[in-house]
């Protein structure tokens, strides 16, 4: 579990960037969090730094878009998800559970690359 920042600090509709390995954005979408691989699967582009509208944000790059909930991308050019983690709230800190590297597995599967 990675502490994040307040709630009060984190207003809806902004993201913030945690510099992990690989970096991590939470987003207030409309009250709501989410956290997701920072790092667009199309090149590498911060989607902390892209636009956030409801429960998806588009990459600043090339406009790839993912959805927050699940981390699948909603339109070309990405094509592969963005692994996305649990996010809780306690006694008004914001916490990320990172998700497990079974993630990756999946995606392969999905890919068909998986031995």
């Amino acid at each position: 579990m990675i502490p994040v920042c307040r709630l009060d600090d984190l207003p809806a509709g902004e993201s913030v960037r945690i510099d992990t390995a690989p970096p991590i954005a939470v987003f207030n979408a409309d009250g709501e969090l989410y956290a997701i691989d920072d790092t667009c699967t199309h090149q590498d582009a911060s989607l902390s730094e892209g636009w956030l509208e409801g429960c998806l944000i588009e990459c600043p790059l090339h406009a790839a878009s993912f959805d927050l909930r699940t981390g699948l991308p909603t339109c070309l050019p990405a094509r592969r998800a963005v692994r996305t983690h649990r996010v809780s709230v306690d006694d008004g800190m914001v916490h990320v559970h990172v998700a497990s590297e079974v993630f990756a597995e999946v995606a392969a599967e999905e890919e068909g690359t998986a031995a």
